[in-house]
């Protein structure tokens, strides 16, 4: 198993916009791809970012997966609308330690 932990960084104060419109109708679309573990915001560092934790089985199964949400019509459709929020996106990717409870 592997982890993909993925920040947007939004326009000061848009954060709920973005996780409302997120939640509304990107959600049910990207979740049918990757499993979410979590998503939270940021109360110090870096602020206006929002944090996404994704799970998937390894480096080939994310590719796959984000190939499959890729050509997802409705994927299409709806990466416009967030467009506008994001200011800055990473991604990097975490691998569990043989004592992690998330393994």
């Amino acid at each position: 198993m592997i982890y993909e932990h993925r920040t947007y960084r939004v326009s000061a104060g848009k954060a709920p916009e973005f996780l409302k419109l997120y939640e509304a109708e990107g959600l049910h679309i990207i979740t049918r791809y990757a499993k979410l573990v979590g998503c939270w915001t940021t109360e110090s560092g870096t602020l206006n970012s929002i944090v996404f934790l994704w799970a998937y089985n390894d480096l080939g199964h994310r590719t796959e997966q984000r190939a499959k949400l890729g050509a997802d019509p409705e994927w299409q459709a709806f990466v416009p609308k967030i467009l506008p929020y994001l200011v800055h996106q990473e991604s990097f990717f975490l691998a569990p330690a043989s004592f992690s409870p998330l393994g």
